[in-house]
């Protein structure tokens, strides 16, 4: 069971990827934190830099480590970088985890050790982008312990139950054959990704088919995948690939979930008990 926050908790900020950009986003996504009456400690990783990462493996993987102890952990950003650290081994705590894009394989490796606490939501360096119902939503769950259902387009008919699972696709691609990848028997997995040209999700899509990985899955959706250029024709391409693709699958399927690299990313904690609704398009989690 994942313990609810209290005002005063303390929140460890690390930058298990990329090296911070934008700063004016950065320090607007501590302020919404610090006005949750949360103490944040960030570290030194403002101007931390070596090459693209923020920080060398040595410093980045300390960083994991040394946070577990914290009620929750924030990753600064995304990029590139995450899964490196998973060379050496980390022991991951029963703590909050949150983050999503390139630190997925994080979020992924931890529930797949028995960990609970990964949440696939916004980070420090997109919170500031964030709506307001979406900021609502992570609060509530952090300090209630709930999160409200959220709906998509309905692609296929059909009632999913199992553990939830929600990834960057790419990430989770690259995970497969390791000891990463949590067992997929039963659970409901969810996708998200940007900017990949419609034959490469397809590539992807083939690669996972050839694994037999999703053949004991309980359901399958799919969140944002495109930024706003051409993003309704694309959308379209995509929901007829998933369709052909995964058609054959006796399990519900549903897209255009508010999920991944958009103003809105609803967060999501992996591993609990869910129901994807292929009738209606929503996706609903039990915490208790």
């Amino acid at each position: 069971m994942i313990y609810k926050l209290k005002k005063g908790d303390e929140v460890e900020i690390v930058a298990p990827s990329s090296y911070i950009e934008n700063q004016f986003e950065y320090l607007q996504g501590i302020q919404i934190i610090r006005d949750w009456g949360l103490s944040v400690n960030q570290k030194n990783i403002q101007n931390r830099r070596f090459g693209y990462f923020a920080g060398d493996d040595n410093t980045r993987l300390s960083e994991v480590r040394n946070s577990q102890n914290s009620k929750l952990i924030i990753f600064a950003k995304g990029g590139w970088g995450s899964a490196r650290l998973l060379e050496r081994d980390i022991a991951w705590a029963e703590t909050w985890m949150l983050g999503f894009s390139d630190t997925c394989s994080l979020l992924l490796s931890k529930y797949s050790k028995g960990s609970k606490g990964s949440i696939h939501g916004p980070m420090i360096s997109t919170l500031v982008h964030e709506p307001k119902w979406s900021i609502e939503r992570l609060k509530t769950l952090l300090f209630k312990g709930y999160v409200d259902d959220i709906k998509g387009n309905p692609l296929k008919n059909g009632l999913g139950v199992g553990e939830v699972i929600v990834s960057n696709l790419t990430i989770f691609s690259f995970l497969i054959g390791t000891n990463h990848l949590p067992n997929l028997k039963g659970k409901i997995l969810i996708f998200e990704d940007i900017n990949e040209s419609i034959y490469k999700i397809d590539r992807i899509f083939t690669f996972l088919k050839l694994t037999k990985e999703l053949n004991s899955i309980a359901g399958i959706g799919f969140g944002n995948f495109f930024d706003e250029n051409d993003k309704e024709d694309k959308n379209n391409a995509l929901r007829n690939l998933i369709l052909e693709r995964f058609n054959n699958y006796n399990i519900p399927i549903v897209s255009d979930l508010p999920i991944g690299h958009i103003s809105g990313n609803a967060c999501i904690p992996l591993g609990f008990r869910s129901v994807l609704d292929g009738n209606n398009g929503t996706l609903s989690i039990n915490l208790n």
